[in-house]
């Protein structure tokens, strides 16, 4: 409302006039939102003095009802106006004061970002492969899903073998019928491998002997407690050559523990039976906790398990077209969360997982 018109106002109607500028003077004093806030609700709200005046217009004699009327109904959208301009500069007044003393100085440096490391499982596989590369062994790798025939039946697993169950192997495809005709003479199920073992299996197929692998990578099974989880990281070795012995498998078995674990660590063989290998075997450590004298964690007895092993059943050899009367080999499978577990006195497999970096840290 410029001059002109507010004249005519206090002129025809003063007392409308008098409450125009009362309430243009206090919205305008408002310093911020809630002092604007006040003086909307006292020159608006529907307690304010200029509401009541348009409330009272029907009481009016008929003659005063239609200036009232209209110069009300104008001076109410003027301050509704009023308080909306006076809140957006409010806002641009806050906006211009918050840029002005909270400045981000874009050229200090960062806050630094603490550097990680290797997992304990990977730093427990990078410390195997060096043991084994210093015997003269190569890493061999293969597909973590994989066919029944090369992690079964190439194995010299028969069909009723318990780990053939769909309790104990994650299986993806069972029909045979849904495999390719490329692989017509291999089993046609198609499952996650549960031992790096089928890696030794495609190296034979691969290569004629001499043969020095360790194979490391995933596996899985349907486990899951405080010593199993259904994926895991296993390490296994092969060795074919001509007179090999089950000295030569004890013999390397040795100096790996001496290596990983220290010298001090003495090492038990004793029978066991695995479908690949004859004989077999199975290799505990001396425990750490109690020096072999027997406690709660080796069970009393003194000793831990650390591996399978044994020398290849000469039935393996048929499935790869090695000659077993020119050559004899060693086979060998450990559990690389088990070794961690016994190097570092872990005493939950379950910890590798839970990405606690309280736990993390400390390796």
């Amino acid at each position: 409302m410029d001059d002109a018109e507010l004249q005519i106002l206090k002129q025809r109607a003063p007392g409308l006039a008098a409450l125009y500028t009362t309430a243009h003077d206090a919205i305008l004093r408002a310093a911020d939102a809630a002092a604007l806030e006040q003086a909307r609700v006292s020159t608006l709200g529907r307690k304010s003095a200029l509401t009541e005046l348009l409330r009272s217009i029907p009481t009016l004699p008929p003659e005063d009802r239609p200036l009232l009327g209209k110069g009300g109904n104008t001076v109410r959208r003027e301050l509704e106006a009023l308080v909306e301009e006076r809140e957006a500069e409010l806002k641009r007044e806050a906006l211009s004061a918050s840029l002005a003393h909270e400045r981000l100085d874009v050229t200090l440096p960062g806050q630094p970002f603490p550097a990680g490391h290797e997992h304990l499982i990977s730093q427990t596989m990078r410390e195997v492969e060096d043991i084994f590369i210093g015997l003269g062994y190569r890493i061999a790798e293969g597909p973590e899903v994989e066919l029944d025939y090369y992690n079964f039946t190439a194995l010299n697993t028969p069909p009723s073998h318990p780990a053939r169950s769909a309790h104990d192997t994650f299986w993806v495809v069972e029909q045979r019928e849904t495999m390719p005709e490329a692989v017509m003479d291999a089993d046609r199920g198609v499952l996650l491998r549960t031992h790096t073992s089928p890696v030794q299996v495609r190296v034979m197929e691969q290569q004629r002997p001499p043969v020095y692998v360790v194979c490391l990578g995933k596996v899985y099974r349907r486990d899951s407690d405080a010593t199993h989880t259904p994926m895991f990281h296993q390490v296994e070795g092969l060795v074919v050559d001509e007179g090999i012995t089950l000295a030569d498998l004890k013999g390397t078995v040795h100096h790996f523990t001496e290596q990983f674990f220290g010298g001090e660590r003495a090492i038990r063989v004793r029978p066991h039976f695995f479908p690949f290998t004859e004989p077999s075997i199975e290799v505990d450590v001396s425990c750490e906790l109690c020096e072999g004298k027997g406690c709660r964690s080796c069970k009393h007895s003194g000793w831990l398990e650390i591996m399978g092993a044994g020398m290849v059943d000469p039935a393996v050899y048929d499935f790869v077209g090695y000659d077993p009367e020119k050559v004899s080999g060693f086979a060998f499978g450990m559990g690389v969360e088990r070794m961690a577990m016994l190097k570092h006195g872990i005493p939950d497999l379950r910890l590798f997982y839970d990405n606690d970096v309280r736990f993390l840290r400390q390796f």
